[in-house]
C-alpha cells in the first residue's frame, strides 16, 4: 500500500478528502477549528513536496440540495490562514475541471460542499423506500454516483483520504473515487493513519489488562460494540444512562430515570455473557439522583436500585466512581466511549471526571488510552485533560463501527481489504 511519506507529490495534483464539517455560529464563523487543524499535516506535506492541492469535504446535511447555510465558501478564509496559502474556491464541486487544470504547484483549490449533490451519498432523493420504484431509483443513483466519483477523480493525479469521520460511509468521495486511481496513486492521510493505528492498538495489539468504558444513554446503540469487546476486554465498565436499564432488569426501583424497557432481557444477557467469558463487568451501585433534569436540581446519593419515585439518576455516585477508578488505574489498554452522567451540567460531572482522572493516571504509568465518540471527547476537553491521554479520535460513528469489528469502506478502498 502506498503511503503519504513514500509518494512524491512534486508536480502532481492531489485531491484530498478531509472532514471540514466544522461548527459555525449564526454569522458563519467557525467556533471550533479542530478538524481543520487535524488535516494540516497532510495538506502541508503535499505543498511542501511541490504539489498542488484540491480539497474536498462535506458540511452538514443539505440532503442533496444547494443550501447557503452549508456552503464551504464560509471557511475559505480560515483554511487560507491555517495553510498560509490563499485558497481558491470552486462554487460547484462537479464543475471544477477548469479551475483544477489551472492549478500550479503550491496552489490550493477548495471544492464546494460535496453533499449539494445527492450522488455523493448515493441515496435516491424524493422517493420513499416503500415505493415499488425505489430499487430502480437506487440502482440508477449508484451509476450516477460512479460518474460523480469519476468526475472528482479526473481533477487530480492522486487521491488521499484523510477523513476518518466519514470512513464508515461508502460515499463517492470517501470510497468510490478510489476506484479511479491505481494502488500507487491512492493513500491514507496522516490523520487517517493515526486513527487506523489507534484502533489496531485497541483491537489487535492489546496490552493487558484491557479496560473498556462504555457510557451513554442507551444499551441498544452500544450492543454491537459491547458484544465485540466482550471477547477482548478484561474489565468492562457500563455507565451513563444505560445504568438504569441494568438496574431495572435486576429488579431495582429506578424512579423516573432513563430506561429502555424493551432491552431488559438484553441487559441480563450481557451480565450472563460477562460471567461466562470471565469479564469483570463493572456497573454503578450508587448514583447522584435529582428531582429535576437541570443543573440546579436538588440531589441525593442513593443506590441505583432504590431511586425514589419522582427522582432520576443523573451521575455515578461516590462508590461507583471508586469502582470505575479501580478497574481503570491498573489497565495497560483503555478505551473510553460515552460519559458516566449528564456532564453538560456542571453539578453532574463527578462520575465522568473520575473516569478521566483514572485514565490520565493509567496513561502516565504507560497505558495506551483511546478516547472516542463526541461526548467523551467533549468531556476530556471540558476537564482540560486532552494532553493526558494517548489518543483522541476524530471519528464518532466511524470509530464505533471499527470497534464493532466492521470494515470501514473509506479504509478498505485504499488498503484493498
Amino acid at each position: 500500500m502506498m503511503t503519504i511519506d513514500n509518494y512524491n507529490f512534486a508536480g502532481k495534483k492531489a485531491i484530498v478528502r478531509v472532514d471540514f464539517n466544522v461548527p459555525l455560529n449564526e454569522e458563519g464563523k467557525i467556533t471550533d477549528d479542530t478538524r481543520i487543524r487535524g488535516a494540516l499535516p497532510t495538506l502541508k506535506k503535499v505543498l511542501a513536496d511541490g504539489g498542488a492541492l484540491i480539497i474536498m469535504s462535506h458540511m452538514g446535511k443539505p440532503k442533496g440540495k444547494v443550501n447557503a447555510k452549508y456552503s464551504l465558501s464560509q471557511i475559505v478564509e480560515a483554511v487560507s490562514e491555517k495553510l498560509g496559502v490563499a485558497v481558491q474556491f470552486a462554487p460547484d464541486c462537479a464543475k471544477a475541471a477548469e479551475a483544477a487544470a489551472a492549478l500550479k504547484a503550491g496552489e490550493v483549490l477548495l471544492l464546494e460542499n460535496l453533499r449539494f449533490y445527492p450522488e455523493e451519498e448515493g441515496k435516491p432523493v424524493g422517493i420513499d423506500k416503500e415505493d415499488p420504484a425505489y430499487n430502480d431509483a437506487k440502482k440508477a443513483m449508484k451509476e450516477s454516483q460512479k460518474e460523480f466519483a469519476k468526475t472528482l477523480a479526473s481533477y487530480a493525479d492522486c487521491y488521499i483520504n484523510d477523513a476518518f469521520g466519514t470512513a464508515h460511509r461508502r460515499h463517492a468521495s470517501t470510497a468510490v473515487v478510489a476506484d479511479y486511481f491505481n494502488e500507487d496513486s491512492k493513500m491514507l492521510g496522516y490523520l487517517m493513519e493515526k486513527e487506523v493505528q489507534a484502533v489496531d492498538n485497541i483491537l489487535k495489539d492489546i496490552k493487558r489488562p484491557f479496560t473498556a468504558i462504555m457510557g451513554g444513554s442507551k444499551v441498544s446503540t452500544k450492543i454491537g460494540i459491547i458484544e465485540n469487546l466482550m471477547d477482548k476486554v478484561d474489565n468492562l465498565i457500563l455507565c451513563g444512562g444505560m445504568t438504569y436499564t441494568f438496574a431495572k432488569a435486576q429488579g431495582g426501583q429506578i424512579g423516573k430515570s432513563i430506561v429502555e424497557d424493551d432491552k431488559l432481557d438484553l441487559a441480563l444477557n450481557i451480565i450472563e455473557q460477562a460471567k461466562a467469558k470471565g469479564v469483570n463487568l463493572v456497573l454503578a451501585t450508587d448514583c447522584v439522583a435529582a428531582d429535576d433534569f437541570s443543573n440546579d436540581a436538588n440531589t441525593q446519593v442513593v443506590p441505583v436500585n432504590a431511586i425514589p419515585e419522582a427522582w432520576e439518576g443523573l451521575d455515578a455516585g461516590p462508590d461507583a466512581q471508586k469502582a470505575f477508578a479501580a478497574a481503570i488505574e491498573g489497565a495497560k489498554t483503555i478505551l473510553w466511549n460515552g460519559p458516566a452522567g449528564v456532564f453538560e451540567f456542571d453539578n453532574f460531572t463527578a462520575g465522568s471526571r473520575a473516569i478521566a482522572e483514572a485514565i490520565a493516571k493509567a496513561t502516565s504509568a504507560g497505558a495506551f488510552s483511546l478516547i472516542g465518540g463526541g461526548d467523551s471527547v467533549a468531556c476530556i476537553n471540558k476537564f482540560g485533560m486532552a494532553d493526558q491521554v494517548s489518543y483522541i479520535s476524530t471519528g464518532g460513528g466511524a470509530l464505533l463501527e471499527a470497534i464493532e469489528g466492521k470494515v470501514l469502506p473509506g479504509v478498505a478502498a485504499i488498503k484493498g481489504e
